[in-house]
This record gives structure tokens, sequence and C-alpha cells, in this order.
């Protein structure tokens, strides 16, 4: 034991105390002091796994905080900013935020479930952000999707996308505006605007603030969750918030 402790003193020594000091020491005494370090990682390689989770362990909880941080001091920007489109109902207790993409299947796959928590639960708030993250014809889906507030039909614009089958260009989603009963002339002309771009830039932001890198992303309250995680685990969120005692945040 003792031969092991020593062992491990030598190691750290040479990890962390002896490189400041590596230019006194001769050819032989570094090779020496390598072959070592070597040796003794070699046969007791738990010590590299070991170091390796414990890293692990802080990149996720500084991570985390991170997270924690910035859904504190961005909650405005998350739950109530007049630039998203709002489901469900606008004076519901209880916020639930998603990041979606048009052409993310995953979304597409959420969305049922995402309507069943608007249908069930008469006081839940639903705030959809746009995340296109998946090609130019998401960012062309988005941009469409946000210039159509200007003629009051952001909802039924983004159930008709969110219901096609297949990926979104810009030939579909000008098919799908037509149908709905967009004036694509004048969509096309208002997706220009500055405000359109503001927007997702925001989302982009708040994205990376918040660590989220893929869609569809939940945000209930104090928590994020990433994926298609199902009805159940979205209303079991959504009901500990309430037992809980209610929002912290949204």
């Amino acid at each position: 034991m003792l031969k092991l402790i020593r062992a491990c003193l030598i190691v750290f020594a040479a990890l962390f105390v002896l490189p400041v000091q590596a230019a006194e020491f001769s050819p032989e005494q570094k090779k020496e002091l390598g072959d070592f370090i070597r040796q003794y990682l070699m046969e007791n390689p738990e010590v590299v796994r070991d170091a390796m989770q414990e890293l692990e362990r802080k990149q996720q909880m500084a991570e985390d905080q991170a997270r924690t941080d910035s859904l504190k001091s961005m909650s405005s920007e998350i739950f109530r900013s007049s630039d998203d489109l709002v489901g469900g109902n606008p004076e519901g207790k209880v916020t639930l935020v998603e990041f979606f993409d048009y052409n993310c299947g995953y979304c597409k796959r959420a969305f049922p479930d995402v309507m069943k928590m608007i249908d069930g639960d008469k006081d839940l708030k639903v705030v959809m952000k746009e995340f296109p993250i998946l090609g130019p014809g998401s960012v062309y889906a988005a941009r469409a999707a946000l210039a159509s507030r200007k003629q009051g039909k952001y909802w039924e614009y983004h159930l008709a996308m969110m219901a096609h089958e297949g990926r979104i260009d810009e030939q579909v989603a000008d098919q799908i505006a037509e149908a709905t009963g967009l004036d694509v002339k004048k969509l096309k002309a208002d997706m220009e605007g500055d405000e359109v771009n503001q927007v997702i830039a925001r989302n982009m932001q708040l994205a990376d603030s918040l660590k989220i890198q893929g869609t569809p992303a939940f945000i209930i309250d104090e928590t994020v969750i990433p994926g298609a995680v199902g009805f159940d685990a979205l209303a079991a969120a959504v009901k500990q918030v309430r037992d809980n005692g209610g929002c912290k945040l949204c």
C-alpha cells in the first residue's frame, strides 16, 4: 500500500510539478521518468479512466451551471418575448418552450405530443422558437413563418408546415403559404424585414447560451429537456412545476 501511495506521489509530481523544472533534467533522466510514468499508467489504467470520468463530471457540472445561470438571466427572452409564436393559453400559469426546425423529423414526431398538451391542458402556454439549423430550406421556412405574422396567419402556417411530410425548401414553403391563404408576394417582401433576421439571431444566441445543440429542445421552467421525449415526459415535467408551487422563471 505504501509503495502504491509513493508511486502515486511520484506520478503526481511528474505530471504537475516537475514539468516546471523540466529543463533541469538530463535527457537520460527525462527518458527514465517518462518510462516510469508510462509503465505506471499501463499497469494502472484505471487512473486514466477515473481522471477522465472526473473531468467529464466537472465539465457537465459547469455546463449545467451555465445553463441554469442563462435560464435565470434570460428568462424574459425565453418565456415572454413578444416575437415568438404562442399556442395554448397565452395567460397560462405554466409555460412550455420549444426550439424547433421545420425540417426536423423528431420535431414532427413530437408535434402531436405538443398539440395534445395544448388540447388537454387549458392552463398551459406554449412558446415556439424558430431555430433553423438544418440548412437553407429551414432558414427560409423560419423566415417565412415569422413574416406571416404580418398577415395574421402565423399559427395556421406553422401547423401546415409541421404537418407536411418531407423536406421543406423555398418552393414547398411558398406552396404551403399559398394553400394557407397567404399573399406570397407580400410574404416574400416581409421576409426581408430586419425584425425577422433579428428574431432568428436572438434565438440562435439563446440556444447557444442554454447549450441547446439540436431540435426539438423543450424548456419547462427551470428544466431543459432535449429530444422528442414523448407526451408523458412533457406532462410529468409540467405537473412537477405545479406540484412545486408553480413557475419560478416562466
